[in-house]
């Protein structure tokens, strides 16, 4: 697919984020609007053709359409992680941005360890890894068959300190984590005490969900604060869920 047609789907994904205090006056860095480099939406169009081809073989979506696997599979991941780290999208001057992020996190671990529980076809965890190259992301996915394929793609687009777990995810060390992901996983319920014990301490959870999980959700995890569920654009049911 041409960068120009997945960056004008990207769009709705990628727009301001807005203040949740309203007593803060003014921006914060995260609220420009978000603009993709050549390079990432070269990466997504390689990602896509990967996935096209694989996809014949395994059944990593049923979403066999290049546009919708552009605004359901891309779009929802890179809107969680516009949330999650808001300020460090490759936008000119990149160097800035990151010099930024670096300064402010320089006492802190250098680089933020992101779990994608549940990979699958890599949704969400490596396109938060292209929004936010400086993650340490971990994918775990269980399937032989889809692993090989997270292999396949990391290669391809040349990632970096991406670690593909071919293991359950109870059989982890626990306590491992700064932010574990989960989207679209068979055993939901079972699921989320799973990603929780991989949290570190101070850790958070981010879910894409449906609106008719967050009881679920609550009911799995009694001891977790949660900000408001956040509307997925272009998806109804579909929120973002992120611990506090």
């Amino acid at each position: 697919m041409q960068p120009d047609r997945i960056a004008e789907l990207l769009k709705p994904f990628l727009t301001p984020i807005q203040n949740p205090c309203h007593s803060e006056p003014g921006r914060r860095p995260g609220e420009e609007p978000a603009v993709l480099s050549p390079t990432q939406l070269h990466d997504i169009s390689t990602y896509i053709d990967i996935l096209i081809r694989w996809n014949t073989r395994i059944n990593l979506t049923a979403i066999r359409d290049p546009e919708q696997i552009v605004t359901r599979h891309f779009g929802e991941s890179l809107f969680a992680a516009r949330h999650l780290f808001p300020t460090v999208y490759p936008v000119p001057p990149v160097a800035s941005v990151l010099k930024a992020f670096d300064s402010a996190n320089h006492h802190a671990t250098p680089n933020v360890r992101v779990a994608d529980l549940g990979s699958g076809a890599g949704f969400p965890g490596l396109p938060i890894k292209l929004w936010a190259p400086h993650i340490a992301l971990t994918l775990i996915e269980s399937s032989h068959k889809k692993a090989a394929f997270l292999h396949e793609v990391t290669r391809a687009l040349t990632l970096t300190d991406v670690n593909i777990q071919n293991v359950r995810a109870e059989t982890l060390p626990p306590a491992n984590f700064d932010v574990v992901t989960l989207r679209a996983v068979e055993r939901f319920a079972s699921s989320l005490p799973i990603a929780a014990r991989l949290l570190a301490p101070a850790g958070r959870l981010a879910l894409l969900i449906s609106s008719s999980q967050l009881s679920i959700t609550e009911t799995a995890l009694p001891h977790f604060s949660w900000r408001p569920p956040i509307p997925v654009p272009g998806s109804r049911p579909g929120v973002l869920l992120l611990s506090r």
